[in-house]
C-alpha cells in the first residue's frame, strides 16, 4: 500500500467509496467523474503503478482483475446487452490515477475509435 495514493486508500478502507464488489483481490467502485451511464473502476487492492509494472508473476493477478469485471457486469445485470473494459497506461495513455485500474463501462452503445 502506498499511504499517498488514493486508490490504495479505498482499497483499505480509509477514503470512502461507493464500493460495488470486492474480494480479498481487488475493489471496484463507481466513479466520481463517469463517462457512461454505468462507469466502476476494478483495482487490486496491492499497489501497481501501471501495466508496466506488471511482470508474468503478476498473470493471476492481472486475470483475476478481468474475472472481476465479469463477474461485476453479471451481477449487476449489463453483461449480456455488453460492456467495454479499458485499462490506461501512463499520461499519453489517459492514466489520471497512478494505480492499475480497469474501467469498466456500459449502460449505452460505446463507439469506436475511443478516443
Amino acid at each position: 500500500m502506498s499511504g499517498d495514493c488514493l486508490f490504495c486508500r479505498i482499497a483499505s478502507g480509509d477514503q470512502p467509496a461507493s464500493i460495488v464488489y470486492e474480494n480479498d483481490d481487488v475493489v471496484a467502485f463507481e466513479d466520481i467523474s463517469p463517462q457512461a451511464p454505468t462507469h466502476l473502476l476494478v483495482i487490486p487492492r496491492d499497489h501497481l503503478e501501471s501495466t508496466n509494472e506488471l511482470s508474468r508473476d503478476d498473470a493471476e493477478l492481472a486475470g483475476r482483475i478481468i474475472i472481476a469485471c465479469k463477474e461485476i457486469a453479471e451481477s449487476m445485470g449489463f453483461a449480456a446487452d455488453g460492456y467495454r473494459v479499458v485499462i490506461n497506461c501512463g499520461s499519453d495513455g489517459g492514466q489520471v490515477v497512478q494505480h492499475l485500474h480497469a474501467h469498466v463501462l456500459a449502460g449505452r452503445s460505446l463507439g469506436w475509435p475511443p478516443g
